[in-house]
């Protein structure tokens, strides 16, 4: 009997590391492939993105709308509430063998929550790694504890998963699938890019990708503000911004960077989701890549651009040595932005090691997903470490 391999993806971002995993386990015989598809993608001011999973071939098995609306803790919990109901119909309706999850969100914990309670297991990537920043660090851990195969970036990850009590015989440290997809990316050219895109990317530009931070002392309102106008010091420089995630205050970024473009029509442009092709393509033309996405810190070193990395969201994470931390203040920001622009930093990122590659991260997530024996698997007994 074909196994039912159940992918449920709520965001541009996580569909763009998820993909090629989906095309790869559908193009097997022993898999029978399904797509859940939920939050921003069914959300036409985050420009309907549930139209790439489309458009790379693959059908969506279900949709689970829920509220995108998520600027305050009560709207965030109340989303995750309806897509726990939406997830139990979903399951209840494709009754998969497995379900494959990636990373950090609330819209995942809801997901892994109701797989718990269906007794479904539970394929997680991007276990074990640190966020001290954002409340996703304990999303992911929580999800860990809900999984059952986990599929790591980088040994110091597969370590923490394990030392969360894990069974280390289904911990597999894999690299990380989004610096996979990077080296096996046909990119668009600058030129392909400016017409797809409908505006210039200059020599002198800049990608900005800035989320809430949600354990920080300091507003994302005020944390946006301070890079808004740190940015507007650069005036040669052409910055091109996406969308934020929709956690709480994203929206007010989302103002924010409205704003700044109506008074620089000339220095901005953005863009509510570019897709995995353009947003790579993008990344690799530009001069710098700014914010506090874990893309900068994961996938753009491998790009050979250098980031800068504000704030405390990310912090803990693994990084290549072209990835350069600031404060969140004016000033902070203002000398982040002096250092990542310049010739040594681009020098660098030329030259550096991505801890998160590895050469054949696709197969080995496909292989176990579609063959690892599940029998038995949902009871997990507690993995101690003898010391």
């Amino acid at each position: 009997m074909k196994r039912k391999v159940c992918i449920v993806t709520g965001t541009r971002a996580d569909w763009g590391l998820l993909s090629g995993i989906a095309q790869a386990l559908n193009k097997r015989d022993d898999v029978t492939l399904q797509i859940i598809a939920t939050n921003m993608h069914l959300d036409e001011k985050f420009g309907n993105t549930w139209q790439e999973i489309e458009n790379d071939g693959l059908r969506i098995d279900y949709r689970v709308p829920m509220p995108t609306d998520t600027n305050t803790p009560a709207g965030t919990v109340n989303a995750m509430a309806e897509c726990m109901k939406g997830m139990s119909d979903a399951f209840s309706s494709l009754q998969p063998h497995i379900l494959f999850i990636l990373g950090d969100r609330y819209e995942m914990l809801a997901v892994a929550a109701t797989a718990l309670i269906h007794r479904i297991p539970v394929a997680h990537l991007h276990g074990g790694e640190v966020t001290q920043g954002a409340f996703d660090e304990s999303i992911r851990h929580s999800i860990t504890k809900m999984s059952h195969l986990h599929f790591t970036s980088t040994e110091e990850a597969r370590n923490r998963v394990i030392q969360l009590g894990e069974n280390p015989a289904h911990v597999f440290n894999t690299g990380a699938i989004g610096v996979y997809n990077i080296v096996n990316t046909d990119f668009l050219s600058r030129e392909e890019l400016e017409n797809n895109l409908g505006t210039s990317i200059p020599d002198k530009s800049i990608f900005v990708t800035f989320h809430p931070s949600t354990l920080d002392d300091v507003t994302p309102r005020t944390q946006c503000q301070n890079l808004l106008k740190a940015l507007e010091q650069f005036g040669d420089y052409k910055i091109l911004f996406s969308y934020p995630n929709n956690d709480p205050s994203g929206q007010v970024i989302i103002n924010l960077i409205e704003e700044f473009i109506a008074r620089h029509p000339e220095r901005g442009k953005i863009f509510p989701s570019l897709g995995a092709r353009r947003y790579l393509s993008v990344v690799k033309c530009v001069s710098a890549v700014v914010g506090n996405s874990s893309s900068g810190i994961i996938e753009v070193p491998s790009l050979h651009t250098p980031s800068l990395n504000i704030g405390i969201r990310q912090q803990g994470r693994q990084r290549a040595k072209s990835v350069i931390d600031c404060g969140v203040s004016y000033d902070e920001i203002c000398a982040g932005l002096e250092q990542v622009l310049s010739d040594d930093a681009a020098t660098l990122a030329k030259t550096v090691k991505n801890p998160y590659e590895q050469a054949d991260t696709l197969n080995k997530i496909v292989t176990i997903v579609a063959t690892h024996p599940l029998d038995n698997i949902i009871q997990k007994p507690f993995h101690d470490i003898t010391q």
